[in-house]
């Protein structure tokens, strides 16, 4: 236990001095270099023998085109949207329209549903996508994004809750549409947030008809509430990753966007309600990452494709808002504050490659420049570095 204190301790330090030599200009030129790399190496139209490939492709420079990965493309666009919020940059607004054609288009389960492209067997996956569309209306103010978001979780994700007097589940929200007896962090994270959002933006975005404001503060309540009683460990912060169709929670499986999503989850309802208990809920889960997820020299594990190389990334996007809220007490905001530097500077200093500024997912070692990086991992780094771009100084 020593031992760990004093590395923690030891790696504030580091973090520390690292702010002081690397300003909001670098972590700038950080977050614009990959996010370049994003748009130049694996946005499809990119490349001369596809200019209508409106798609985010699996691996760079065109070595993996294909489209069974939906859920990334929302953060990818994700990305997009960070790019254009922090230049107001027109080239990053231009490719809103095109992805709106491309994600669709090239869903892989839109077969299964021709009533709606968007439509995915998994319910996560429409999360994501939802919220990505309310993150485009923020941005551009265009309603279309917003009520797709509305449509989406109203049919197909709110819909999929319950029910509440089955034993042993109790409500949540499914999993994938053909499994209904698993309930997993990833699918009522999100669905919290997307409900909460939806309240929040209710009357600046003018929604009209369907459902009444309240209604989606209760489900958003509802939501974050059977995931903290089922999924959450009230003891260390762990959020487990599911109740399968046995009833069995899954807690081997502790992953850091599932604790994002859930801290995210936690704030936004503290932002509504002002409930100081869903920011203790949000702290005691993001201090589960620091303490006892951080165990590559002080850094997250490696995670260099596949879904978990977009793992890391979710968490960041969430966690740094939480940094940022003002209301949380000084101490706790300091250690986050450094504990996100350290991470950024280890990435930006060992893990980014200087001239392509591609990351593959390994901390501490940068992918060749022939190297085919994988887009999951990369979009991580792109995550943690236009985070360091909105964190505040702590005054």
């Amino acid at each position: 236990m020593m031992r760990r204190i004093i590395t923690f301790l030891f790696i504030c330090c580091i973090s520390t001095i690292s702010i002081a030599q690397k300003d909001k200009a670098y972590w700038n030129n950080m977050a614009e270099g990959m996010a370049q790399a994003l748009i130049e190496n694996f946005w499809g139209a990119s490349f001369k023998d596809y200019p209508t490939r409106y798609y985010f492709n699996y691996k760079s420079h065109l070595a993996d085109l294909k489209t069974d990965h939906y859920w990334p493309q929302a953060h990818a666009m994700d990305v997009i949207i960070d790019a254009y919020l922090r230049t107001g940059d027109k080239k990053y607004k231009k490719i809103y329209p095109l992805w709106w054609q491309g994600a669709p288009k090239y869903n892989f389960a839109r077969k299964m549903n021709p009533k709606d492209p968007w439509w995915n067997v998994f319910v996560d996956d429409m999360e994501w996508m939802a919220l990505t569309q309310i993150r485009m209306w923020e941005s551009t103010g265009k309603k279309l994004y917003i009520e797709k978001a509305r449509q989406m979780y109203d049919d197909y994700i709110w819909t999929t809750w319950g029910p509440e007097d089955e034993s042993p589940w109790y409500g949540g929200i499914t999993w994938k549409t053909d499994v209904d007896k698993s309930k997993n962090a990833c699918s009522n994270g999100p669905a919290a947030l997307i409900a909460a959002r939806l309240y929040r933006f209710y009357n600046k975005a003018k929604l009209k008809n369907g459902k009444k404001r309240e209604a989606y503060l209760n489900e958003a309540i509802k939501i974050y509430s059977w995931e903290k009683n089922t999924l959450f460990d009230k003891k260390t912060g762990a959020v487990y990753d599911n109740i399968n169709s046995r009833g069995d929670i899954q807690k081997n499986w502790i992953f850091t966007y599932n604790i994002g999503t859930f801290l995210g989850a936690a704030h936004e309802l503290y932002l509504i309600t002002g409930d100081k208990q869903y920011l203790a809920d949000a702290t005691l889960a993001a201090n589960y990452v620091i303490d006892k997820m951080s165990r590559n020299k002080g850094v997250l594990d490696n995670a260099t494709n596949g879904d978990g190389g977009l793992f890391h990334g979710i968490f960041f996007r969430y966690f740094v808002k939480l940094i940022n809220e003002e209301n949380l007490d000084k101490t706790t905001r300091i250690k986050f504050h450094n504990y996100i530097t350290h991470l950024a500077t280890t990435m930006a200093e060992n893990g980014i490659n200087k001239d392509t500024k591609l990351y593959a997912g390994n901390w501490w070692q940068t992918p060749a420049n022939d190297d085919h990086v994988s887009l999951t991992p990369h979009i991580t780094g792109c995550m943690l570095m236009e985070a360091m771009c909105v964190l505040k100084p702590i005054k």
